[in-house]
């Protein structure tokens, strides 16, 4: 198993004189993400060289926009003249003009130019945050700090988004549901069992099970202590500088050469009631096997893992807004009360250094 860090791409920044809020309370951290980590931000190929987009993450606005040799950028959607939206404006190559002034933004959130009154006091300051990005298996991450953390915080990629040997496709959707629940959802096998009994993957097994949670170097592994390699048997969460778990499911052999079916996920918080979830599907597999797999997949089992995940989605999504705070959970649970008080940790710590500094 191999592991590869990253560092972030384009250009190098100057410290920036960006006053990023600091009223961020612990209620807001937990429902729109804690900072201080890599988030999954929106497929590679949504945003073409000399193209724009803009998006909500964490409950903020940001435009990423990529020049002609393919070279990434993301920053606050706000021009530091007047508050108006950068995605309204216009594309240079290396800098965006706003649309209402014709201030220009370069990828560093460094102001490059104000044609109306050159030489401005604006020019040459950086008054737009722009967070570090870097792009693995498809995806575009970003990292989001705060006032105290301002520089990225070390990454290390799951290596199954590394590793020459695993061969994986990228599913990207957005559900109307708080992020924590599609994390939690992750770290609830038994769900599996219920939920996506009449998965072509997951009709074997028992429907009954104990559980225990193994730590591990990286988190922890939530995991059946009388089933393995049959269902969805366990889970690892991963932190990494990022977010993500790890599971995978066992296959018959009409799916084909490869071993195991893995899943990479991460969430990503839009708002306070969507989210983004990022699942890499794979399989370890080289040379014909690799041709073989991608080839199943594609035509025959794609559309089944997206029936599992509009199952996931139906159900998260009919969720009651107040469905954590009238539960009664059992032993089952230990994976979704274990992550849960993590973040609410997190963000208590967050907020209160962010009102103390």
């Amino acid at each position: 198993m191999t592991t590869d860090t990253a560092t972030h791409t384009g250009e190098t920044t100057r410290p920036s004189e960006v006053a990023r809020p600091g009223n961020r309370t612990a209620d807001r951290l937990f429902t729109t993400g804690i900072r201080n980590q890599w988030y999954a931000v929106c497929p590679s190929d949504s945003v073409p060289a000399g193209g724009m987009k803009r998006l909500t993450l964490l409950g903020e606005e940001w435009l990423l926009f990529r020049r002609a040799d393919g070279t990434l950028h993301m920053l606050e959607d706000r021009c530091p003249h007047r508050g108006a939206r950068l995605s309204l404006g216009k594309h240079l190559g290396d800098r965006i003009a706003c649309w209402y002034h014709g201030v220009q933004v370069d990828g560093t959130g460094t102001v490059a130019a104000v044609p109306g009154l050159p030489g401005c006091n604006l020019e040459g300051k950086q008054l737009v945050a722009a967070p570090h990005v870097i792009e693995t298996g498809g995806a575009i991450l970003a990292y989001f700090g705060d006032n105290e953390h301002p520089e990225p915080a070390p990454l290390v990629l799951p290596e199954q988004l590394t590793d020459p040997d695993v061969s994986a496709f990228l599913c990207y959707a957005e559900w109307n549901v708080n992020w924590r629940y599609a994390v939690e959802n992750l770290l609830d096998p038994m769900h599996g069992s219920f939920l996506h009994r009449d998965s072509h993957s997951m009709s074997e097994g028992q429907t009954t099970a104990r559980f225990r949670i193994r730590e591990t170097e990286r988190g922890f592994f939530f995991e059946k202590t009388d089933q393995s390699g049959v269902n969805f048997d366990w889970v690892e969460l991963c932190r990494t500088g990022i977010d993500w778990v790890d599971l995978t499911i066992p296959y018959p052999p009409t799916a084909g050469p490869g071993g195991p079916f893995g899943i990479v996920g991460m969430a990503t918080p839009i708002d306070e009631d969507r989210c983004a979830v990022f699942f890499w599907r794979y399989r370890r597999v080289t040379d014909w096997q690799r041709d073989t797999w991608r080839f199943l997949y594609k035509t025959v089992l794609e559309d089944r893992h997206w029936d599992v995940l509009e199952q996931d989605r139906i159900m998260l999504e009919e969720l009651r807004g107040d469905a954590d705070q009238a539960e009664n959970l059992y032993q089952h649970d230990l994976g979704v009360v274990r992550v849960r008080r993590m973040y609410r940790t997190e963000a208590e710590a967050q907020a209160k250094a962010n009102t103390t500094r």
